[in-house]
């Protein structure tokens, strides 16, 4: 644990992250300053009156004169005012947790597929009894789990938050895949967001990779302390006999997949790697299976939202980037045709890894957005766009017919259209129920 006082703590953004940091040092016995780019940001309501603000631009003058910044993970520390105060200590939210928390932390980070693994593995500890805190960039801020007892911390974290996170030792974590994303705070490409990515490894006493994807690998390859998971290779995998699917763990099959609420093999392989995360950390195997039974998944992530005359509408509007959408479509069966939902705001992205994906006669593109144009030269033949994803489910709904899937996974972000891609999802789910 840390001493802070006397320090010249200033906290950089505000928001839920921001309130728990100001809560925290206010706790410590030190009152921060906040500053925030935005002139009105979210949680000022809630700040406290003896808490100095300064709205609508970085303070250079404050950081400069800090002892210690706690920057917002949506802050690049290549932002000017950052690289001044380079010689001032900065850190983020989860280095603060993780030099205060007293129990083991299983860490959980990847391009996509951390959300539902994070929740599941958190779903297998309560199911097993323990006292569980799940949160980071998930759910409650790290450092709000830190106000209840807790046997096991499940930590969900990004890119961003690793790059100013130093003291995690975690007992078991993982790089669940590593796709291009975040090309405009990565400039110098993947390798780069994989750096950021590898800091989870740092200390950790299990590392839990990904053998299908080599950019998972600590950086001098796999080690003593790698468990891997994958598709048909890795120490837990896919097991296939007799046309049936298992999650095996080193030979041994333990769960047919037809008793897992999750659908898709994206989602099995993160079945995996959440078994991996329990075994690791020492939950119980009955109640870590019982748990992938009767979890249904999270909202936005694979969601069967409507199913009427034979035709399923999936929402996977938290594919915001192309891996994930590849995730989507790879080992996708569908008895009829195939209706994609496709754009947004794709971040730069380079769309061609998902060309594989859209071959065959049993699939239709349909493409909005600010992207619709690149994403329907995927397959111009097969492709129709239009301006919005409304537009685009009103032209699809005249043309599905029984044994057809309507699968919303668009490869980009939604803010060129939507608040978020849970506005986007749930406008999905409202236009699926009226149309379908």
């Amino acid at each position: 644990m840390m001493d802070y006082q006397g320090k010249n703590v200033v906290i950089i953004g505000l928001g839920i992250t921001g309130l728990s940091c100001v809560d925290f040092f206010l706790t410590h016995g030190v009152t921060p300053r906040v500053v925030d780019t935005r002139v009105s940001p979210p949680g000022l309501d809630k700040l406290p009156a003896e808490v100095d603000r300064h709205l609508g631009s970085l303070n250079e003058d404050w950081l400069l004169a800090a002892d210690l910044i706690v920057a917002s993970p949506g802050i690049a520390l290549a932002t000017p005012a950052l690289a001044d105060a380079a010689a001032v200590e900065i850190v983020g939210d989860i280095e603060l947790f993780c030099r205060e928390a007293q129990a083991p932390i299983v860490a959980i980070t990847g391009a996509n597929g951390k959300s539902t693994v994070t929740t599941l593995v958190g779903e297998m500890a309560k199911a097993a009894g323990w006292q569980v805190g799940v949160g980071g960039n998930i759910g409650l801020p790290a450092l709000t789990l830190l106000k209840q007892p807790c046997q096991l911390y499940v930590l969900e974290l990004s890119s961003f938050q690793l790059e100013t996170t130093s003291s995690l030792r975690a007992a078991a974590a993982t790089i669940l895949n590593v796709t291009e994303d975040h090309t405009n705070r990565y400039p110098f490409g993947i390798q780069q967001y994989r750096a950021a990515k590898l800091r989870i490894y740092d200390n950790a006493q299990v590392c839990v990779v990904n053998a299908d994807d080599a950019l998972t690998m600590p950086i001098k390859g796999a080690d003593t302390r790698c468990i891997s998971f994958g598709v048909d290779v890795g120490d837990y995998h896919l097991n296939t006999q007799q046309g049936e699917n298992w999650l095996s763990v080193k030979g041994e099959r333990v769960l047919n997949t037809k008793e897992i609420s999750l659908v898709g093999q994206h989602n099995h392989t993160n079945a995996l790697a959440a078994l991996a995360l329990a075994d690791a950390v020492g939950i119980p195997r009955a109640p870590a299976l019982t748990a992938l039974t009767t979890f249904t998944g999270l909202p936005h992530r694979f969601q069967c939202v409507w199913q009427r005359n034979g035709v399923r509408w999936i929402n996977d509007s938290k594919a915001t980037n192309v891996g994930s959408t590849e995730a989507a479509l790879n080992g996708l069966q569908v008895e009829g045709t195939l209706h994609l939902l496709l754009g947004g705001d794709g971040k730069s992205a380079d769309f061609s890894p998902l060309l594989r994906y859209v071959q065959g006669d049993n699939i239709r593109l349909y493409c909005f957005g600010r992207d619709g144009a690149q994403l329907a030269a995927l397959r111009p033949e097969i492709a129709e766009q239009t301006e919005t994803m409304e537009q685009t489910m009103r032209l699809l709904a005249t043309r599905v017919v029984p044994g057809d899937l309507v699968l919303l996974s668009p490869a980009c972000a939604s803010l060129d259209q939507f608040k978020s891609f849970e506005h986007r999802g749930d406008e999905f789910a409202r236009l699926a129920e009226e149309l379908g």
